[in-house]
C-alpha cells in the first residue's frame, strides 16, 4: 500500500536589517548569489525596492486603461441607448442623440470604472487578502510594521536554509532565523 508524502510547506530564512538602504542593497546581492525568491517587509516603501527585488513593470496602469476605456464607451453608448433607441423623448426640440449632454455621465462611468478596476486589480494582483503567512510566525518580525526593514528568502525544497543564512548574515542581517510554514 502506497502512502502519498505529506504536504511540505515553504521555508523561508528571515533576515533583519539595520536600514531600508541596507536592505535594498543586500537584496541586490542576494540575487546576485542565486536566490531568485526574495520579499522586503518594511513599514514604507523603499525608494529602489523594485529594482532590487527585480520586479517587472506594474500592470496597474493597463488595469486602470482598460477599465476607464469600458466606463467611458459603456457610460456613452448607455446614454445613446436609453435616450435614442429605447425611450426617445422630445424635450425642448432637443435631438435623442446629443453628445454635448452625454459628456457628464461619460466622464463619471469613466472615473468610476478606472477607479473600481485599480482596486479590484491591486487586490488581484497583491493576492489580498493574505491573513497568513509563514514569516508572521517569528515574534521579532512584529516590528516590520513600525521601524524593522525584513527580507524574507524563499527556499527551494529540501533546503536546509544554511547558505541563505550565512548570506544574510555577512550582508549584515540582525536577527536571521529559518521559519517553516506549517501545512495542516
Amino acid at each position: 500500500m502506497e502512502h502519498d508524502a505529506a504536504p511540505v510547506g515553504r521555508t523561508y530564512v528571515l533576515g533583519q536589517f539595520p536600514t531600508g538602504e541596507a536592505l535594498v542593497d543586500a537584496c541586490y546581492k542576494v540575487r546576485e548569489k542565486g536566490f531568485e525568491t526574495i520579499d522586503t517587509h518594511s513599514p514604507y516603501p523603499l525608494h529602489g525596492g523594485d529594482e532590487a527585488l527585480g520586479l517587472r513593470r506594474s500592470r496597474v496602469p493597463r488595469i486602470a486603461l482598460a477599465g476607464g476605456l469600458t466606463g467611458m464607451f459603456g457610460g456613452y453608448l448607455m446614454m445613446v441607448y436609453m435616450n435614442a433607441i429605447n425611450w426617445p423623448l422630445n424635450v425642448a426640440g432637443r435631438p435623442p442623440h446629443a453628445p454635448p449632454s452625454f459628456i457628464p455621465i461619460t466622464f463619471e462611468t469613466t472615473v468610476l470604472l478606472s477607479s473600481l478596476s485599480i482596486f479590484f486589480g491591486l487586490l488581484t494582483l497583491m493576492r489580498l487578502p493574505q491573513p497568513y503567512h509563514a514569516v508572521f510566525e517569528n515574534d521579532a518580525f512584529r516590528s516590520a510594521v513600525n521601524d524593522g526593514f525584513w527580507m524574507s528568502v524563499a527556499l527551494p525544497p529540501g533546503s536546509d536554509g544554511k547558505d541563505a543564512t550565512s548570506v544574510l548574515s555577512q550582508l549584515g542581517a540582525k536577527d536571521v532565523s529559518v521559519v517553516k510554514e506549517d501545512v495542516a
